[in-house]
């Protein structure tokens, strides 16, 4: 007997397939599905057919494999106005934009991973890129480590026991012990820095973001080209405004400025 035979309802079946839709298997096909999820492919055809009746998933007509649909649209503004994180944070990713001219992104801790919850693009014709549901390892680039490096140490020791470090480039730290040590100079600079851990190319600068209590809630981040992170004096300007709206951003979240 399959297993949505056994346990989950209708509604429960629907949530697992859309959440299957993920940046890092963006298509599904239904017999893929079938064999993932261990449903039968008539359950699988079936719930499809109604979530995209409703536009939560499209069809590609060459290729019949499904994606994430366009309603999700729809709930992005809703969401960024609901979450006080975003717009509380939305003048201080303002203010880095302007100083720096560079693409800012505000991230948080999801299960094992950074996602980004905000951002702004970099006007400059070569630019990084950071769209908002972006998410990666938290052991790999600035912003990811930044969040890691400020958490609890048993966070950071379940991270780091329960998790395979997969290189995606060859600057990506795969080693514990490396790691432990990166997160100790970040946690002892105030900011983290990265060349190239996540993409080639590219490297970014994060600051931490804490709530009244001193607990990290996000990191503000500017995401470079390295040929300008590698230039001193823009290091040095995109560091000092990173640095400094973060720790105003944790002020407007409730953190008492005689602990920053």
């Amino acid at each position: 007997m399959d297993r949505d035979e056994k346990k989950l309802n209708s509604i429960e079946k629907a949530m697992e397939i859309i959440l299957k839709f993920q940046e890092i298997k963006p298509s599904w096909g239904i017999r893929e599905l079938s064999s993932e999820l261990g449903f039968s492919p008539a359950t699988v055809q079936r719930i499809l057919q109604v979530l995209k009746s409703y536009e939560f998933v499209r069809q590609d007509p060459r290729s019949r494999q499904y994606f994430i649909g366009n309603i999700f649209y729809r709930f992005l503004e809703n969401l960024n106005k609901s979450n006080d994180l975003v717009r509380i944070g939305r003048p201080f990713l303002e203010e880095v934009a302007e100083v720096t001219l560079e693409t800012v992104h505000l991230s948080v801790i999801e299960k094992n991973y950074r996602i980004c919850i905000d951002n702004i693009e970099s006007p400059k014709v070569l630019k990084a890129g950071m769209p908002v549901g972006n998410k990666s390892p938290l052991h790999t680039g600035a912003s990811a480590k930044c969040l890691l490096a400020f958490s609890s140490e048993d966070f950071q020791d379940n991270y780091i026991r329960s998790t395979k470090f997969e290189p995606l480039t060859k600057n990506t730290i795969i080693l514990s012990g490396k790691l432990f040590e990166d997160l100790y100079r970040i946690k002892d600079q105030g900011y983290s820095v990265s060349f190239g851990e996540r993409t080639p190319g590219l490297g970014s600068i994060s600051a931490p973001v804490f709530d009244h209590k001193g607990n990290i809630l996000a990191s503000l981040s500017v995401a470079i080209p390295e040929v300008r992170l590698k230039q001193k004096k823009h290091l040095a300007l995109c560091t000092g405004v990173v640095v400094k709206e973060a720790k105003a951003f944790s002020i407007a979240m409730g953190l008492d400025s005689k602990r920053i």
